[in-house]
C-alpha cells in the first residue's frame, strides 16, 4: 500500500498540530514508526512500574509463585506457599523468574521482594503487543495509518494497566495479536492471485505466537486465532487458505516447545493440574461468576468507554462502516477477529476487563479504517454527543483521585494535578478537533491526552496515595523491629501481597485464640491483628495471660475488598 495522509497538512503555527506533525514524520520510515511507539509505550507504561504497591489479589499470587520457583528451584510445579497453583501453564512465572533471577545476579538489593522485576515481562509483553498491532495494521492500512492505530492501542487504559501488573495478560495479548497480524496476511493473500505465499518470518510468527500463548494461558490464544479462522472459513466455503500458514511446519514446531512441560507437569501433578486447570479454573468461569467477578452480558460494551479510552468513542463511530463494508476482505478479517470472541466473553457469567484486550487492536485498525474512507462524520446523528465521552476518563480521574486521597490521606496530590488538568484539556481540545471535522487530529490529540495521564496518574499521584500500600506499610513494621527473622502471622487480613513482602512462611491465623497462642511461641514474633477480630483477640491474649506489646497501626484501603481497613501489629522480643 502506498502511504498517504489523510488530511489535510496541520497549518504551521497551529498551537494542537504538534502530534499530527510528529506523525507524518515517523510515518516516513519504517524505523522511526518503530521508534515513536516504543517512545509512547514507555511513557505510558513506565511510570508506577517500581512505585506501585503489589495490586491484590492476582498479581502477587503469580509474583509469590514465581519467587518460590526460585526458593525451591522446581522450575516445574507451581505453587503458592503450600498450595498447588494450577490454574495456569508455566510460561509467566518462568519469565518472571528469569527477570528476578537476573537481578539478583545485578546486585539489585532484594530483588525477590521487587515487584518492578517481576513485572517486566509484562512490560515487555505490552511494547510487543503495540508492535505486533502496528505490524498487523500494516496489512491493510498505509504506514501512517497502522502507526496511528497501534498508537491508539497503546493509549488504552487495559493495555496501561496490564503493563504495570506482573500478570499473564499482557504478554498473552503479544502472543495472540502475533497469530492476528499472521492470519491476516494469509487471508488477504487468497484474494491477490499474483501474491507469493507468506514468509518464513510470518509463518514462525503465527506458531511461535501460539505456542508461547499456549504455554501463558493454555487455550486462550488458540482460542483467539481459531474463531476468525472457522468464521472467515465458513465465510469462504473453504479453509485451504489457512495451508498458507503451513502447518505441516508449524504443528510440529508448536507440539516441540509446549509438550515437554506439560508431560512434566502431568508426571508431577499426577493429572492434577488439569482437573484444577480446566475442571476448577475453566469450567467456574463458563459455569458462573468466578470469585465475585458475575457480570451480565452487555457489561464488555459499556465498560469498553472506559477501558479503550480514549478510542473507544471514535470506535462507536466506526461501527455502521464496519457494517456497510462488511463484505470486504479487510473489514470482514477485523470483524471475525473482534465479534465471535466478544459475544463469547459476553454469555460467559465471569468477566474481567482484561479478557477481550487482544480484540482492542482490532478495534483501533478498524477505527482508523474507517477514518481513511471519511467515515468518522462529526455531522452523523448523535456523533459529536459521542465523541464527547473521549473527555469524561481524565474529568472523573482529575475530580475522583484528589477527592479520594483528602478522604483517606488528608493530602492533595499536587504534583499530578498540573499533568491531570492538562490531560483533560487535551481531552477537551480532541472533542472540538472532531467536532471541526479533524478526526485525525482528534485521535492524534487523544493519544496525547492518554501520555499526559498515565505519568499524572501513576507516576505522580499514586505514589503518595498511603492509604492503598496497607500490605507495603505492615511489611515495613516488620523491618523495624529489633531482631533480624521474626516468625509473623496475620489474623483476618490475608492478601496475598501481604505474603510476597513478608515470606512464605508468613502464618495465617483462623481464630484469636489460635492467634494468641502464635504470639506466646519461642523467639522474635509479630503478629497483625484486622480490627474486626480486635476484640476477639483482646479476649483470648487476657484468657492466656498474655499482655501483647502494639508496635505499630496501619489503616488505608483495602482495594480487593472495596473498603477501609485498621490493622494493629503486635510483638513479642526476647
Amino acid at each position: 500500500m502506498t502511504d498517504r495522509a489523510f488530511e489535510p497538512r496541520p497549518i504551521r503555527g497551529d498551537p494542537v498540530a504538534g502530534p499530527q506533525a510528529l506523525l507524518g514524520w515517523a510515518a516516513a520510515h519504517q524505523a522511526r514508526a518503530c521508534a515513536l511507539l516504543v517512545a509512547l509505550c514507555l511513557v505510558c507504561f513506565l511510570p508506577g512500574l517500581v512505585s506501585l504497591q503489589p495490586m491484590d489479589r492476582d498479581e502477587p499470587r503469580f509474583a509469590q509463585a514465581s519467587k518460590q520457583m526460585l526458593e525451591t528451584g522446581d522450575l516445574v510445579d507451581i505453587r503458592f506457599q503450600g498450595e498447588a497453583r494450577h490454574k495456569k501453564p508455566v510460561g509467566i512465572y518462568w519469565a518472571q523468574a528469569a527477570f528476578v533471577g537476573a537481578g539478583e545476579a545485578l546486585g539489585i538489593p532484594q530483588a525477590r521482594t521487587a515487584i518492578g522485576l517481576y513485572r517486566l515481562p509484562s512490560l515487555l509483553g505490552a511494547i510487543g503487543a503495540v508492535l505486533l498491532a502496528y505490524w498487523s495494521a500494516l496489512a491493510v492500512l498505509p504506514r501512517r495509518g497502522a502507526l496511528l492505530a497501534a498508537a491508539l492501542f497503546a493509549a488504552c487504559v487495559v493495555l496501561s494497566a496490564e503493563a504495570r501488573l506482573a500478570k499473564t495478560d499482557a504478554l498473552l495479548c503479544a502472543c495472540a495479536v502475533a497469530t492476528f497480524g499472521a492470519l491476516a496476511r494469509a487471508w488477504l493473500l487468497r484474494a491477490d492471485e499474483g501474491a507469493n505465499r507468506l514468509g518464513t518470518a510470518t509463518v514462525l510468527a503465527f506458531w511461535l505466537g501460539l505456542a508461547a500463548g499456549i504455554l501463558v494461558k493454555g487455550p486462550m490464544v488458540p482460542l483467539f486465532c481459531g474463531l476468525p479462522a472457522l468464521v472467515l472459513s465458513l465465510q469462504a466455503r473453504s479453509g485451504r487458505w489457512l495451508l498458507a500458514l503451513r502447518p505441516r511446519l508449524g504443528l510440529p514446531l508448536t507440539l516441540l516447545l509446549v509438550a515437554p512441560w506439560f508431560v512434566a507437569i502431568t508426571w508431577k501433578s499426577g493429572g492434577a493440574f488439569y482437573g484444577e486447570a480446566v475442571g476448577h479454573d475453566m469450567l467456574s468461569k463458563v459455569q458462573g461468576g468466578s470469585e465475585k467477578h458475575w457480570a451480565p452480558p452487555g457489561s464488555y460494551l459499556f465498560a469498553v468507554f472506559g477501558t479503550f479510552w480514549p478510542g473507544a468513542a471514535f470506535a462507536a463511530l466506526s461501527a455502521p462502516f464496519a457494517w456497510t463494508n462488511r463484505r470486504e476482505d479487510a473489514v470482514a478479517f477485523l470483524l471475525a477477529w473482534i465479534v465471535p470472541a466478544w459475544l463469547l466473553f459476553e454469555i460467559v457469567p465471569t468477566k474481567l476487563p482484561h479478557y477481550v484486550l487482544p480484540l482492542f487492536p482490532a478495534l483501533a485498525i478498524l477505527t482508523v479504517l474507517a477514518l481513511t474512507r471519511g467515515a468518522l462524520d462529526p455531522d452523523r446523528r448523535g456523533a459529536r454527543l459521542t465523541a464527547g465521552l473521549v473527555v469524561l476518563i481524565p474529568v472523573g480521574l482529575t475530580l475522583g483521585l484528589p477527592a479520594f486521597a483528602w478522604t483517606y490521606d488528608r493530602i492533595l496530590p499536587w504534583a499530578g494535578l498540573p499533568l491531570l488538568v492538562a490531560a483533560s484539556a487535551v481531552a477537551f481540545l480532541s472533542w472540538r478537533a472532531f467536532a471541526k471535522g479533524a478526526a485525525e487530529r482528534a485521535l492524534c490529540l487523544g493519544i496525547l491526552a492518554s501520555a499526559l495521564l498515565s505519568p499524572a496518574v501513576f507516576g505522580l499521584t499514586q505514589p503518595v496515595m498511603q492509604a492503598l500500600k496497607v500490605s507495603p506499610r505492615l511489611a515495613a513494621i516488620r523491618d523495624r523491629l529489633p531482631c533480624a527473622a521474626p516468625r509473623v502471622a496475620t489474623l483476618g487480613y490475608r492478601e496475598p501481597s501481604l505474603v510476597f513482602l513478608i515470606g512464605t512462611d508468613l502464618a495465617m491465623m483462623d481464630s484469636a485464640e489460635e492467634a494468641a497462642a502464635f504470639l506466646q511461641g519461642p523467639g522474635c514474633r509479630l503478629l497483625y491483628v484486622e480490627g474486626r477480630f480486635a476484640p476477639s483477640f483482646a479476649q483470648a491474649a487476657t484468657a492466656a495471660g498474655l499482655v501483647p506489646a502494639q508496635v505499630g497501626a496501619v489503616s488505608g484501603f483495602n482495594i480487593n475488598g472495596g473498603r477501609r481497613v485498621d490493622l494493629a501489629a503486635y510483638a513479642t522480643t526476647p
